[in-house]
């Protein structure tokens, strides 16, 4: 594997500087390339995959065969950025399975594996991936895994004992030994209490300008696809080229006008 521009502990080192941090999520080689070109911080492999290639309602039918696929393809067409997969539904119901799967999706190219929730049982499975080497995002807020337990994909956190959650949950996970932590569909000033209180790196999605760095799906950031959420930017509108629109989305989260 050829020598990553970023590293982990590079990445934490941007949020002590106060540098915002630009991710996105993509799931083939093409699209990998291009964000490698542009310079993009970190490429996400979202188990989104499931509802934004394969049709799917929700993510729960992705299988890690799916994430191992997607994470070769992204890793070929991006080489040297940090490459995040998401660990799918019931891929870590136990500490045995998430070693096992997590260990594949590194295999296939991954440098960091991420997964969903907060938790005892979720706080002992980030320990142990941390103790056998492999490094661990978090997860915390809209927990799209859960879509059938939170009804459906709303706002987390309004509520004081809501939030006093997440931050708990979120100070947990930091101390078990998660790397970087994505909070999704939070308000905007529980996410700055969040990145505010943690030393790792916080990275939101719909979660305000706050953010220790953002995240969006490539097809939102291009205006591609029935659904786009609210938070999102088309980026291509703009620029009328796929590089110029990717451009853009990481000098509009450097200099924080993205979220608005």
């Amino acid at each position: 594997m050829k020598t990553l521009i970023n590293t982990i502990p590079k990445l934490q080192a941007l949020k002590a500087q106060g540098e915002k941090i630009a991710c996105m999520t993509a799931y083939d080689a093409s699209f990998a390339s291009v964000l490698a070109q542009v310079g993009m911080d970190m490429i996400l492999v979202g188990d989104s995959l499931g509802m934004v290639t394969q049709g799917y309602p929700n993510t729960l039918s992705v299988s890690v065969e799916d994430m191992i696929y997607h994470t070769q393809a992204v890793r070929r067409g991006a080489p040297t950025q940090v490459v995040i997969s998401d660990l799918p539904f019931m891929s870590y119901s136990d500490e045995q399975a998430a070693k096992t799967n997590a260990t594949r999706l590194m295999q296939a190219g991954a440098n960091m594996v991420k997964l969903e929730g907060g938790g005892t049982d979720i706080d002992a499975t980030v320990s142990s991936l941390t103790r056998w080497g492999i490094p661990v995002c978090a997860h915390l807020g809209l927990t799209p895994q859960s879509v059938h337990t939170l009804g459906g994909y709303k706002v987390q956190g309004k509520t004081a004992h809501e939030a006093e959650q997440i931050l708990t949950d979120a100070n947990a996970l930091e101390e078990a030994g998660a790397a970087l932590l994505v909070l999704e569909c939070v308000p905007a000033a529980l996410a700055k209490t969040v990145s505010d209180t943690l030393s790792i790196p916080v990275i939101g999605i719909g979660a305000g300008v706050d953010c220790d760095g953002q995240v969006l799906v490539i097809y939102d950031a291009l205006g591609i696809g029935e659904y786009i959420p609210s938070f999102a930017h088309n980026f291509l509108a703009e620029t009328n080229a796929v590089d110029k629109a990717l451009s853009a989305y990481i000098r509009a989260v450097k200099d924080k006008t993205f979220p608005t």
